[in-house]
């Protein structure tokens, strides 16, 4: 890579950025500033409706003009997937900064940033259609048909700050795979992992400038320019149910593909492995202090193991360091924003004052972090209950029965992923008969997912699945060829 546009955190001036082919800096800028300590990480520029239309220009004349082979595209994926694993510390060390990840956590997202792109790049070598049989219906016997997936045509993404590289290669690499150019528009506060990467694609995978630019600027200004250009043919976003359905709204003739909210839950039945869901919980309630959409928040236990489970995942969860991300031994450290911070410490105060009881946590600690915080005797109004944290905390709740479990479970507007501890097959099945989510895992936290899983849910948690075959299907067209093979 040039010089310019090295992996790494810049440290004075403009970064640039890719669109159309070429670096842009623009005429004005926003600082980026660590969430952690405040220290200013670098600039990226403040663009608008004139460089998405440039973006969207270059990318509809690259797709008539310069399509790629499925053998082309999975050789960028290939190259993309082996770059990335060869530089997994970088790339770590520049999402640790900007999202305040620990740099532990960082390096499983870099890692998992390359096995996207090595899916993506099996996608594009085996994506075909089927042969229609013409033939089982009278007058159709000398025809032949058959589909064809082709390139559902210029993508436009959005992406968001808590995985800001492996949630931008969940769209990057099938839209490469379906042949599709993208209009990237980074999370504000995470943007420069996310045009490491672009770069990386453009300057040493092979992709052509034009198949990828990156778009800087507040979402009122770029997210509305990428939403409402009518030459966007696709939108994928990753975000807030009220933005992701008011991007619905406003583009009806467009696909959208909406990743949203939830508030996990986790059934624990009276014979399930209590010990073993509060070890998992450890990690999937507090992981990047608790800023997945799939973080475990809802703890529905047996009353019959309620007050011996409580007792030891406070224990654990006491137990995590909370510090710098960049130092080897944090597990939790700050949220994106003060302002974030001081939501969920609202929430965790007026819980108390419901009736919750702290276990551990639910204070900001000398650096201005939350430390994280079990509450238990938790209420389904709570609002830490009711709403999607996003934050370090995590309620639990007694319940008489896993119908009761399965009951309260279910009583969201979101639908994303929940989890249930049984030793029951029978118990086992009617949970996933009855957990109505997108995904149901038995024995297992609901933060759980593999990068190839058809991820996603329903309600408010969205509308389509993740995972680059799933992506790919959405990416493309279904083009339908008829042959009259009779002379």
């Amino acid at each position: 890579m040039s010089d310019s546009h090295r992996i790494s955190l810049p440290a004075e001036g403009i970064t640039e950025v890719p669109i159309a082919g070429g670096p842009v800096k623009g005429t004005m800028s926003s600082q980026v500033s660590s969430p952690f300590d405040g220290a200013r990480l670098g600039d990226v520029p403040l663009l608008g409706d004139a460089e998405v239309g440039r973006a969207v220009a270059a990318a509809k004349s690259a797709l008539h003009d310069q399509p790629l082979a499925p053998w082309q595209r999975a050789e960028i994926l290939d190259k993309a997937a082996t770059l990335l694993r060869e530089r997994q510390e970088e790339f770590a060390q520049i999402v640790a900064r900007e999202a305040a990840k620990p740099i532990k956590t960082a390096r499983v997202e870099a890692g998992r940033a390359a096995g996207t792109f090595a899916f993506a790049a099996v996608e594009a070598r085996k994506l075909a259609g089927e042969v229609i049989p013409l033939a089982a219906a009278p007058g159709a016997d000398t025809k032949v048909a058959y589909t064809m997936r082709v390139p559902i045509g210029v993508v436009g993404a959005i992406s968001p700050f808590n995985f800001p590289l492996n949630l931008v290669a969940h769209k990057l690499a099938p839209a490469i795979a379906a042949g599709c150019p993208v209009v990237l528009k980074p999370a504000g506060q995470t943007p420069f992992s996310a045009i490491a990467l672009a770069w990386l694609l453009i300057e040493e995978c092979g992709l052509p400038e034009s198949y990828l630019s990156v778009v800087t600027g507040p979402g009122s200004v770029v997210g509305n320019a990428i939403v409402d250009h009518p030459d966007i043919a696709l939108i994928t976003f990753t975000g807030s149910p009220d933005v992701g359905w008011g991007i619905k709204a406003r583009a009806p003739r467009k696909h959208v593909g909406l990743e949203l909210g939830n508030n996990a839950p986790v059934i624990i039945a009276e014979d399930g492995d209590w010990k073993k869901a509060a070890d998992k919980i450890k990690v999937a309630g507090f992981s990047h202090a608790g800023q997945s959409c799939i973080s475990t928040q809802r703890i529905l236990v047996h009353e019959s193991v309620a007050e011996e489970f409580t007792e030891y995942l406070g224990s654990m969860v006491s137990t995590l360091v909370v510090g710098d991300p960049t130092d080897e031994k944090t597990d939790v450290s700050a949220l994106i924003s003060q302002n974030e911070r001081d939501r969920v410490k609202g929430w965790v105060d007026e819980a108390v004052a419901q009736g919750g009881r702290i276990v551990t946590g639910g204070d900001i600690d000398a650096n201005g972090v939350l430390v994280p915080t079990v509450i238990a005797d938790a209420k389904p109004e709570m609002a830490v209950c009711i709403n999607e944290v996003f934050g370090p905390v995590v309620a639990i709740q007694a319940i008489d029965s896993v119908d009761e479990g399965l009951k309260i479970a279910n009583d969201t507007a979101y639908g994303l992923q929940a989890g249930i501890f049984t030793n029951d097959i029978s118990t086992a099945f009617e949970a996933v008969r009855t957990l109505d989510f997108g995904g149901v895992l038995v024995n297992e936290v609901p933060t759980w997912r593999a990068d190839q899983m058809p991820y996603g849910g329903v309600r408010d948690s969205g509308n389509t699945r993740e995972g680059p075959a799933y992506s790919v299907q959405e990416m493309t067209e279904t083009r339908l060829v008829i042959i009259e093979t009779a002379r």
